[in-house]
């Protein structure tokens, strides 16, 4: 069980690690999207930094990340113990794309939030939660405007309906894999916004806004006009 383990969240955080986001600056930018916007990699400044429509394609593939990290899981399955639950796997995958997401050994560690790959693993192993979490996150940013303040949300709303749709069959030993996940990943989400946490308890967090249509009309440097350079490349805020 260890080895199949062990196996599953390696390919799990190798496929999470893949940066769509800095691939997609490469591709459009010719440079590091790190250097511009809020300097993440997420699909949120890639939104901001080259319009809507890029934005949505790496969110799209961040997520499904998260998907085919928990699909994964099932092929490493067959060496599992008859007494290992069987959500022990996919949500073992789960954690792990989540943190290639979060730190990918590609761009020394420094990734994305992990909100979008979270979202690929929970449509997968708790399809309920993901709803809410979904529609809590909707109401959020079309009130706030604010991606940061919405990814908390629905972070907290995940583990919130988690908890009230299993009940005290969250504790039983078959479902306890997903009960520690239901906790440790939007604690682990909420702590990667802590900067956010703070500029939002300041009043100084951004609403969001896409870059207009001319942002992807690089200009002779080969860069794009329309984006302000993210001064500090070793801070990667939302």
């Amino acid at each position: 069980m260890i080895s199949a383990s062990l196996l599953a969240a390696a390919i799990a955080f190798a496929t999470g690690g893949i940066p769509f986001g800095y691939l997609t600056g490469r591709l459009v930018l010719k440079d590091d999207i790190r250097r511009h916007g809020s300097g993440n990699t997420g699909a949120t400044n890639v939104a901001r930094t080259l319009g809507w429509k890029w934005g949505v394609a790496v969110l799209l593939l961040d997520a499904l990340k998260g998907v085919l990290a928990v699909r994964i899981a099932p092929v490493a399955a067959a060496q599992t113990g008859p007494d290992a639950p069987a959500t022990l796997l996919p949500v073992v995958s789960g954690i792990a794309a989540i943190l290639g997401h979060m730190y990918p050994v590609w761009l020394s560690l420094r990734g994305g939030k992990g909100v979008a790959t979270a979202l690929g693993v929970v449509v997968v192993l708790t399809p309920l939660p993901s709803l809410i979490a979904t529609g809590a996150f909707a109401l959020s940013f079309a009130f706030s405007r604010i991606v940061s303040l919405s990814s908390i949300v629905a972070s907290v709303a995940f583990a919130a309906g988690y908890f009230a749709l299993t009940g005290a069959a969250g504790l039983q030993t078959s479902e306890m894999p997903t009960t520690v996940f239901a906790l440790l990943i939007p604690a682990m989400i909420i702590w990667k916004h802590r900067s956010n946490i703070s500029r939002l308890l300041a009043g100084t967090e951004g609403r969001f806004r896409a870059a207009g249509s001319d942002a992807n009309q690089p200009d002779p440097a080969g860069r794009v006009s329309s984006v302000q350079e993210h001064n500090n490349p070793k801070q990667t805020p939302e």
